[in-house]
């Protein structure tokens, strides 16, 4: 089949087709899904070649389990996000992604905005990261999944296998504990009473 066909697939049709055989099959759903589980699991452990290590780890289980996968019974999406998940959680326990220094993640290359306008989304998003850090793991997921991925609770009660209202919990108390974390630092992170 044309790569440009295979692009207009749905994920598990995809993944089918790779169990069958069609290699493009699965370069487009790499294409597809490995950003977004690069960013979740980045988002999870703070480390981008954790981040990189997971990715690999999560879409290689994805491969491993396509010949047995049935389309209907879940979205791939959402298997896919329980399986990062879980590896950045036992990567979390077993200690990594947890010692690293707000300062040694780099700051986005790109021409467009003016180095202050830079430095300010920089100290932003190392509060929220160092925020995020301090809240319990599933909270950090939830919240995660929620207000980052845009993922919706019931997405989200799936992912993580448990019912929507405790995800609704878990994202309430994430955001209290969000709140708490970065109270006080509004001024210091460039917001007025108008933003």
């Amino acid at each position: 089949m044309p790569f440009d066909d295979l692009t207009q697939l749905h994920d598990d049709a995809l993944l089918v087709l790779y169990a069958n055989g069609d290699p493009g099959a699965a370069r487009v759903l790499t294409t597809r899904l490995a950003p977004r589980v690069h960013a979740q699991a980045w988002r999870l452990l703070g480390d981008a070649a954790e981040a990189e290590a997971v990715t690999q780890d999560a879409l290689l289980r994805l491969w491993k389990i396509a010949p047995e996968w049935r389309q209907g019974e879940a979205k791939v999406t959402t298997w896919l996000y329980r399986v990062t998940a879980n590896l950045a959680t036992d990567r979390l326990r077993r200690g990594k992604g947890r010692n690293i220094a707000l300062d040694a993640i780099p700051e986005p290359e790109d021409d467009q905005p003016r180095p202050e306008d830079r430095m300010q989304e920089a100290a932003r998003l190392a509060a929220l990261n160092a925020a995020l850090a301090t809240l319990p793991d599933r909270q950090r997921q939830a919240v995660v999944l929620r207000h980052i991925e845009g993922l919706a609770n019931p997405d989200i009660a799936a992912i993580m296998d448990l019912g929507v209202e405790a995800v609704e919990s878990l994202i309430a108390r994430g955001k209290r504990g969000l709140t708490a974390a970065l109270a006080g630092q509004k001024e210091t992170l460039g917001y007025r009473d108008d933003d």
